[in-house]
């Protein structure tokens, strides 16, 4: 069939403009090896977005070793003509763009990925990688001197990353800004439960005996909050008494090790903070508690907070806070850690003040006046730690102070309007200080410049 004289015409002028769209577009170039966070230069990576992630691992606990497959999909954010992921480690046997064979090398933590092709902006592409090893947990001053990231127990693994050990497991865009949704397959011998975030979707045997669990989290994460932990578990599930699902998997060797109700507590905490905080972000809420006594710490992994061993009451509110102060509205630079850890300590006062104990006032008296002027605890810029003393002491309770502070110069009403409109407004997003000052500051009509200044950027001790 001949095209008549017009559609030829049409044909033709269609054409030219794709030419002159092509040759206006900017050439392909490189992804940067980084996000550019001052802490951690190279960890997240430029050049496109990350959308989901689809994992498959399989985990060894005789001999440590981890086989994985990691897709992710991302949206290109310019031109490509290759592009980073981070990966500590691991070893790498293949990559696909696309379901096409791609060029790679490493480059210290980096994998460096060039594509047949070019990858346009605004594409949405799929990379498949194929890798494996035995993960090395990480060590060093941040954690409070703790190893963190993969670390093998008696029967399995408990993975807790915060903030820079995800890419010990998977290879990903590892850092808060970058977020996406996840599925997780995690493989493990038979008599060993795989627990991850999100609900569980599927439980199946394969061929070789083995027991896969399929973990879906169907909203943004963090890489540093993804876990899969493995061991023998006591599992609990059910509701909440707001009827938000609950998964509790508790090591059977920490039974009766003391008197704290974990799935009660997590629970009642996780009703009452949907009150204070806003609407419970997540589809599930729980804990993951394994006999990990070497992990000096707790971690808010999202929808399912990691606990080393049964922590008590005050523990487990904090990480339940997490949940909207760190998981579902999370900092855009590492130096914003205040904001997650600041507001989870607040929220340990606020739980004491709501049982009947200490109001919060006091507790931020006895913490103040504990602290003489001497004290290297006021030295810390709290909103600016710095990379190894992130997680310093001052960071989780000057920063809970900073909040007290606020509360009483806005008073409870503009307070506890604050609290939500935050988590609100930036809900499965990311936030620093300036944004949290200048919602402060239009909830309550005041100029607050002064007061965060002194809380959080300035070293010694302020007056009252």
């Amino acid at each position: 069939m001949a095209l008549s004289r017009s559609a030829r015409l049409a044909a033709l002028t269609v054409a030219a403009a794709s030419f002159c769209l092509i040759a206006a577009s900017p050439a392909p170039t490189p992804g940067s090896d980084g996000i550019g966070d001052p802490y951690f230069p190279q960890l997240g990576n430029g050049g496109f977005d990350a959308r989901h992630y689809d994992l498959d691992v399989a985990y060894n606990p005789d001999t440590d070793r981890l086989d994985g497959r990691t897709t992710l999909t991302a949206r290109a954010t310019q031109n490509l003509s290759s592009f980073d992921l981070d990966l500590q480690k691991l070893s790498v046997t293949k990559v696909e763009v696309d379901g096409r064979r791609a060029q790679f090398t490493r480059t210290g933590d980096e994998i460096v990925i060039t594509p047949r092709g070019a990858i346009r902006k605004n594409h949405t592409f799929r990379v498949a990688v194929t890798y494996g090893g035995v993960p090395e947990a990480l060590t060093g001053p941040i954690v409070f001197g703790s190893d963190y990231g993969w670390m093998k127990t008696a029967d399995g693994v408990f993975v807790a990353c915060e903030p820079n050990a995800a890419s010990t497991w998977f290879p990903s865009s590892d850092h808060p800004d970058d977020k996406a949704t996840y599925d997780i397959r995690i493989k493990a011998p038979k008599g060993l439960t795989g627990v991850s975030n999100g609900r569980l979707v599927d439980t199946y045997a394969t061929k070789g005996g083995q027991r896969v669990h399929h973990w879906r989290e169907t909203k943004p994460m963090a890489t540093y909050l993804a876990t899969a932990s493995i061991g023998k578990f006591d599992v609990k599930t059910g509701r909440t008494p707001a009827g938000t699902p609950i998964y509790v998997a508790i090591d059977p060797v920490l039974a009766h090790s003391n008197d704290v109700d974990v799935y009660a507590v997590t629970a009642e905490a996780t009703d009452y903070w949907s009150q204070v905080f806003g609407p419970y972000p997540f589809e599930e809420t729980g804990a993951v508690v394994d006999d990990m006594p070497q992990a000096g710490f707790s971690l808010e992994t999202q929808t399912k907070p990691s606990y080393s061993a049964v922590r008590d009451e005050s523990t487990i509110v904090h990480e339940l806070a997490h949940q909207w102060f760190g998981d579902s509205v999370s900092v855009e630079q590492w130096k914003n850690i205040w904001l997650n850890e600041g507001f989870a300590t607040y929220a340990q006062w606020l739980w004491t003040e709501h049982k009947g104990g200490a109001s919060a006032h006091d507790s931020f008296l006895a913490g103040y006046n504990s602290r003489p002027a001497t004290s290297a605890f006021w030295q810390t810029k709290v909103g600016d730690p710095q990379r190894d003393t992130m997680f310093a002491s001052a960071v989780y309770q000057r920063g809970a102070m900073t909040l007290q502070v606020l509360r009483e110069r806005i008073g409870d009403k503009a307070f506890f309007r604050l609290l939500p409109a935050w988590t609100k407004l930036h809900r499965y997003g990311n936030a620093d200080t300036d944004d949290f000052i200048r919602l402060a500051e239009r909830i309550s009509g005041k100029n607050l410049d002064g007061l965060f200044d002194t809380w959080l950027f300035t070293t010694g001790k302020p007056t009252l």
